[in-house]
């Protein structure tokens, strides 16, 4: 048993990145003003992390949300293993002394004049900002999708909140007693956590399996572009797992309408619209930048990045080309790749060690690799755990994990390690 807990916490940390690091970072006597536009996981990790590292800095964190959500969590409440209650907890608890929290949103960004005004009026500067406002679930640009749906008629998405994942466990649940087509799948353009999608279409099998239904169910993945997911052997290995469980994929099917009444989807394809009938869909909504951060200076100007309004950044330091005292962290941040928990705990550090050594006349130096881990369930039981960087690679934090094995220990890590190690990370412990 001794060993048994060894592997699944040694493995849970390094599923998230939250090795034991070398050394304590370094500290600075800066009394620079620093806000934080976000109290998710980044902002409040930045937040903790800053607090002890520049002990003389002015930290302002500006959000309204007073619930906190362990959102790698929404896929297990999904699946009916756990309830809503576990994935939601008080930001308070998780706000370090020191730091001023102002209750309200973010309204307008002016990074020209290094200042951002909050939905209450008020207006706050900076010598440094952190934007960690996470994105927005764009269900309106689905022609008839509401999240009210959510639960009913066969309409299912666990990204919606934890209430909305916990009705989308009971969908699955109907569909498979009843019986029927199950239509998944996952938008175009940059989302949080891309395996979600894929981890929902394993859940479903499985469950399937297990109430002996599966011939009663028939599961069609629709994939936004010619690839399951991208990176290249983890696309090759869902493939021939999708092909052995009998899930099909239909290629370059984006989700555009819905009719709940007839249970139809249509989808943009290659070819034109394309019309499907189901009896389930798990429904993944396109992703963007909040409103406020759109309709500011920050999002890129060009590229495939700018569309949805993702905050212009170096993918090596994330800072902004432009307003080089301004900082885009977590899911808003327009890189490669990033939108994970993981990637966050890794993020921050480089961030916070950066603006240390800035404002105490260092060079910085800490960069960021791309690095972000999903454990990817592929049943109730079982999972690959994940980790590449902006290349592609494959990058295990340990060789006993192979990490496109299916494995007990990798499942564990989801459902008993990540949650803890994540608390950590909050808290800057970690």
């Amino acid at each position: 048993m001794e060993r048994r807990q060894f592997l699944v916490g040694a493995a849970a940390l390094a599923s998230v990145g939250l090795g034991v690091e070398a050394a304590q970072a370094q500290t600075s006597d800066s009394r620079a003003r620093v806000v934080i536009a976000g109290a998710g996981a980044a902002g409040l990790a930045l937040a903790s992390r800053l607090r002890r590292a520049m002990p003389n800095a002015t930290i302002t964190v500006i959000d309204a949300k007073k619930e906190h959500h362990f959102q790698p969590g929404f896929t297990l409440v999904g699946a009916g293993v756990w309830s809503p209650a576990q994935v939601t907890e008080r930001n308070v608890d998780y706000m370090p002394r020191g730091v001023e929290w102002i209750e309200a949103a973010v309204a307008e960004f002016d990074p020209d004049a290094n200042s951002v005004v909050t939905a209450t009026g008020q207006r706050f500067e900076y010598d440094f900002l952190m934007v960690a406002t996470g994105l927005k679930l764009n269900y309106e640009a689905i022609e008839g999708m509401d999240v009210s749906l959510i639960g009913r008629d066969g309409i299912a998405s666990i990204y919606a909140g934890p209430e909305q994942a916990n009705a989308s466990a009971a969908a699955i649940d109907r569909f498979i007693e009843t019986g029927g087509v199950g239509l998944l799948g996952r938008p175009a353009g940059e989302m949080k956590c891309a395996g979600a999608p894929l981890k929902i279409t394993f859940i479903t099998d499985d469950k399937a399996r297990r109430r002996g239904r599966r011939g009663a169910v028939e599961l069609v993945y629709n994939a936004h572009n010619p690839a399951v997911f991208s990176v290249t052997p983890v696309n090759d290995k869902v493939t021939e797992m999708f092909a052995d469980r009998d899930i099909a994929v239909n290629y370059s099917h984006i989700l555009k309408a819905i009719e709940p009444g007839a249970k139809q989807a249509t989808y943009a394809t290659d070819i034109g619209d394309v019309t499907l009938d189901y009896d389930f869909i798990h429904v993944v909504p396109p992703m963007r930048a909040p409103d406020a951060v759109l309709a500011s200076p920050l999002p890129w100007q060009d590229g495939a990045l700018a569309a949805d309004g993702w905050i212009e950044a170096d993918k090596a330091t994330l800072r902004h080309p432009r307003y080089p005292n301004v900082f885009a962290v977590g899911d808003i941040a327009g890189v490669p790749r990033g939108k994970t928990a993981a990637s966050v705990k890794w993020q921050v550090p480089v961030v916070v060690d950066n603006i240390v050594a800035e404002t105490a006349g260092r060079t910085p130096q800490a960069v960021y690799n791309g690095y972000t881990s999903c454990p990817m369930v592929t049943g109730i039981g079982k999972a690959m755990l994940i980790e590449f960087d902006y290349d592609g690679n494959l990058i295990p934090s340990f060789p006993f994990i192979d990490p496109l094995k299916e494995l007990w220990v990798s499942w564990l890590i989801e459902e008993k390690g990540l949650l803890g190690a994540y608390r950590a990370m909050l808290r800057g412990r970690a």
